[in-house]
């Protein structure tokens, strides 16, 4: 191979991986940059946690289903991808949440947003939190700001501002759910910010919330023209979640396409067991790069440049004969499972008003959650089914996701019946078992990556890293890293 091509190993063929592999090709040409990419996935299978069955007429994700529409990185992809016209929002006639209590639905109370209060009629008038806890929630309105200025846990901020009551009955359930963790481990900085931000600028995350509040037609405003013109001024719909007709999965697939109509390599069932600077001479035939990559299956592989885009216990495996590692290690990962049942509309005995529920951990069930999915998104059941989707596991109850299939089964059927009346018997069910899936941002997280990616930048130039264990575990918080890897990638071989 000509050596005044540079050859760029992309380790990961999940959402980052293989938006940087796409980005890296793309722009690339723009720049008249002759680069060779080559994707490693370890499975055999590209996605990651992006992984959508379609059976039987049934569109069922077995990993995440919707990213948020106001992010704008995966609506560019998806211009960019041409999926704009696949796009679906969720449906309006089911506006509805519920949460658990003492073994009952109920409605989740009006005048919140992401659990703080906006609305203080409304959180007066709720009866899901007891008076006492309202007084202290309240208290967040004349409590100082902390004179500290470190990060702390979600758990200690919001217990701080708004007391014990409000974070186990409405925060823990709404703000650990996306994470699956526990908020007294849960680093603020790094999963909530804007939290500390309120706190700072009004001295109040209710006031943040409540100004937040005013200025949301202007703020709605200005980010629809921005969506708009993410967009080219498609129409695209407008709701919070959006996901694509036929799964997430096809974006992952409009992906691999596209790597490889514009020469891209990608290999599957190729883990890399380990990375060294190179020596000289070849790699399996070839001249080797800056690196060599040790593959599983004995065959090295020469690069100019590397990607990490794997969890972070993968690249700390790799990056420690190199680097500090602690920064990786320190990420914890908690396992999850999916448990996906179909049913008839005929034996359905439930309305599906919604689009789910939450279950605190108070509740002492083995669901966390329950997602409505066929009322929620229209298209994922034919005519006359019915989709329910429910989620096991999360930070310090992970033994449940270990149950056998027919356990786990039984398990969530009498949760669903215990909270829905729900007798009907599915029609199939389809389990994943997502083990060390969903990463934990400790105290600190952003401060311990900063000095990670300096070590990085002295100790292995030309090596990158990027991905969940990062910025963010959204799938546009994942593509928008691996456009600015691909980035940071070429200037840097275009500055050696």
């Amino acid at each position: 191979m000509e050596r005044d091509i540079c050859r760029i190993a992309v380790l990961g063929g999940g959402i980052t991986g293989l938006s940087a592999a796409f980005y890296l090709l793309r722009m690339a040409e723009e720049r008249g940059r002759k680069v060779a990419v080559t994707v490693f996935e370890g499975s055999n299978r590209l996605g990651g946690r992006v992984n959508t069955l379609r059976r039987d007429g049934f569109v069922i994700e077995r990993g995440p289903d919707s990213f948020l529409g106001r992010k704008l990185p995966m609506l560019h992809l998806a211009r960019e991808l041409g999926l704009l016209g696949e796009l679906v929002g969720t449906n309006p006639a089911a506006p509805n949440t519920y949460i658990a209590a003492d073994g009952k639905l109920r409605p989740m109370p009006k005048g919140m947003n992401l659990g703080i209060p906006n609305d203080l009629g409304a959180f007066a008038r709720t009866s899901y939190i007891s008076p006492r806890g309202k007084l202290r929630a309240l208290d967040d309105l004349r409590l100082p700001r902390r004179e500290e200025t470190g990060d702390e846990t979600v758990g200690d901020f919001l217990e701080r501002r708004l007391g014990k009551e409000m974070v186990e009955r409405i925060l823990e359930p709404l703000l650990a759910g996306i994470h699956a963790g526990d908020l007294y481990k849960l680093g603020l900085n790094a999963t909530f910010p804007q939290f500390a931000e309120m706190e700072r600028k009004y001295g109040s995350v209710i006031r943040g919330m409540i100004e937040a509040r005013r200025a949301a037609p202007a703020a709605g405003a200005k980010a629809a023209q921005m969506r708009s013109e993410a967009v080219g001024g498609a129409s695209v719909p407008p709701t919070a979640f959006l996901t694509f007709r036929s799964g997430l999965s096809a974006v992952i697939e409009a992906l691999e396409r596209r790597i490889r109509a514009l020469g891209g390599e990608i290999r599957l069932g190729s883990p890399v067991a380990s990375l060294a600077l190179a020596g000289g001479g070849t790699a399996g035939g070839e001249t080797e790069g800056r690196y060599r990559l040790q593959l599983a299956d004995g065959a090295s592989f020469g690069a100019d440049a590397v990607l990490f885009t794997l969890p972070a216990y993968a690249n700390a495996k790799l990056l420690s004969p190199h680097v500090d590692v602690s920064a990786m290690t320190a990420i914890r990962y908690v396992s999850v499972a999916n448990v996906v049942l179909a049913y008839d509309e005929k034996e359905f005995n439930h309305k599906l008003d919604g689009s789910g529920f939450l279950v605190p951990r108070s509740e002492g069930r083995t669901i966390t959650a329950s997602t409505w999915t066929s009322a929620k998104w229209l298209h994922t059941a034919p005519a006359g089914k019915r989709l329910i989707r429910c989620y096991v596991g999360r930070a310090g109850d992970e033994e449940t996701v270990e149950l056998d299939d027919e356990e786990m089964t039984a398990a969530v059927c009498r949760d669903l019946r215990h909270y829905m009346g729900l007798t009907a018997t599915p029609l199939f069910v389809e389990i994943t078992r997502l083990r060390q899936s969903m990463p934990q941002y400790p105290v600190d997280h952003l401060k311990h990556i900063a000095a990670f990616r300096e070590q990085l930048a002295l100790r292995l130039p030309g090596v990158f890293a990027a991905g969940a264990p990062f910025e963010g575990v959204g799938l546009p918080d994942c593509v928008e890293q691996g456009k600015a890897a691909a980035e940071r990638l070429l200037d840097s071989l275009q500055a050696g």
